[in-house]
Order: C-alpha cells, then sequence, then structure tokens
C-alpha cells in the first residue's frame, strides 16, 4: 500500500558535533538522528531525503528534507515533538504536505551557501564555531573579482574535493558575491547556484581568499578553473563557516 502523504520539512543545524548529514558508520550523522526521533513520533521506520548533503562540520541555516509516513501524526506534532526529542542542535522549524512525487533534492531549482569569514587581529569566541578567522588584510574587492569569474556554466573539476560521486562536473552558478554584515568585521561569500559537487564551495572560498591575501591576482581565478585540475585551486577552506542558506523551489 502507497503511503498516505509525503512531508516537508524545513530544519536548521549546527553542524560542529556531526559527521555530517548522509548516515555513516563513523560518527554521528544529522539524517541517523533525525530519521531515529521521527521513528519514535510516528511509530514507523522514517527515511529522510534531503536538499543538499552536508560535509562534517558544516551548517544549515535552512535545509529541506521530505519523507513518506502513514499520516498517524498531524503536523504540529511532528514539529513539536520532533524538536522535544532532537538534541538543541537540530530544530525542525516548519513542516508541511506536498505531493507524492516531491523530491527535496531533484526539485530544488536553487541553493545558496553562504560562507562566513570574520576578519580581526583576535578571533572572536562568540564567532569561532561559525567563521573562519583571518587576522591578517583581506583585499574583499580582489575576493569579488575572483568570484566574478565563476559565475555561468562551467565545468568545476578544479574545485571539486575528492571522493565527489557526480556523473558530471559540470554547474551553473547563479551568483557569487561578498555581503557585509552589521557585526564590525565580519563577511560572508554567498554563492547560488542550481547545485553544488563535494567541497566545491568550500574550494572555492580557500582560492578567492588567495587573491584576497595577495597570493595571486583575481584574474587568475579564471585560469585555475580552465585547468580542471584540483591541484591548480586552493586550500579547502575549513567547514565550520559554511551554511547551507536557502532552498528555492
Amino acid at each position: 500500500m502507497s503511503p498516505l502523504r509525503r512531508i516537508k520539512l524545513t530544519v536548521a543545524y549546527d553542524g560542529t558535533a556531526y559527521a555530517g548529514w548522509q548516515v555513516q558508520p563513523n560518527g554521528p550523522t544529522i539524517q541517523a538522528k533525525l530519521e531515529e526521533v521521527l521513528a519514535q513520533i510516528l511509530q514507523e521506520p522514517v527515511r529522510v531525503r534531503a536538499a543538499g548533503r552536508t560535509d562534517a562540520g558544516v551548517h544549515a541555516r535552512e535545509q529541506v528534507v521530505d519523507f513518506a509516513d502513514a499520516g498517524a501524526r498531524d503536523l504540529g506534532t511532528i514539529v513539536h515533538g520532533g524538536n522535544a526529542l532532537l538534541p538543541p542542535d537540530i530544530r525542525i522549524l516548519s513542516a508541511g504536505e506536498v505531493p507524492e512525487t516531491f523530491d527535496a533534492m531533484r526539485h530544488a531549482t536553487e541553493k545558496e551557501y553562504r560562507y562566513f569569514l570574520y576578519l580581526s587581529p583576535v578571533d572572536s569566541p562568540f564567532l569561532s564555531r561559525y567563521a573562519w578567522h583571518i587576522e591578517k588584510p583581506l583585499d574583499l574587492v580582489a575576493v569579488r573579482q575572483g568570484l566574478s569569474h565563476l559565475v555561468g556554466e562551467h565545468d568545476f573539476t578544479s574545485f571539486r574535493g575528492q571522493g565527489c560521486t557526480a556523473k558530471s562536473p559540470v554547474r551553473t552558478i547563479f551568483r557569487a558575491e561578498v555581503a557585509t554584515h552589521d557585526v564590525p568585521g565580519l563577511f560572508s561569500i554567498d554563492v547560488a547556484g542550481a547545485g553544488f559537487l563535494r567541497h566545491m564551495v568550500r574550494n572555492i572560498v580557500g582560492t578567492v581568499v588567495n587573491a584576497g591575501k595577495g597570493k595571486h591576482p583575481a584574474e587568475h581565478v579564471e585560469e585555475i578553473l580552465q585547468a580542471r585540475d584540483r591541484s591548480a585551486a586552493g586550500v579547502n577552506a575549513p567547514p565550520s563557516g559554511l551554511f547551507l542558506w536557502r532552498v528555492s523551489y
């Protein structure tokens, strides 16, 4: 018998203590904890699908997941009961019923990631879990110029992380920009696209930060892109600064 309904959840989490989104044997994951709690509430096995599989230490302000169930509990019970049982670093923000054909990953039209940078001689104890601390001056104009070369459809092999299982390295970036925030010294690199390769955003950030530090000209980012060689790009930026910020449908 087919499930009575498909549920879409919006979930936020601090990924610091987790080995990433996806269930794996070597540590606790967001998916495993969420499935465990939902199964407890619904009294049936639950398998959730996510819009994006965040890596170990990466956070989400707005992750979207979907799952099928038999409809034994109302949506309010799923939200309130889930948050009562989940650890405080995972929250269900909302729940809604969607068509049975809905797929959180396949139907997403845009995903936006934000990578936070804290530019200051001394790190902040309040931001150290959520931003990459850079104590030396950073040329944000060069960072912006470097990002501009990545907008559009490209082969992102140079920014593809080890272990990536995507069939094609071609992805489309809609926007890539630097944003300022109310906290002095806090900036973010905002990258929005149709989809991303493993470690792609963190590799992009590491590369444009190198341009901002003067390690290479901003124009060199285009040469790195054309090289289609991961060793040509910069360091993989730490996971703690990265957030899955928004998913659009």
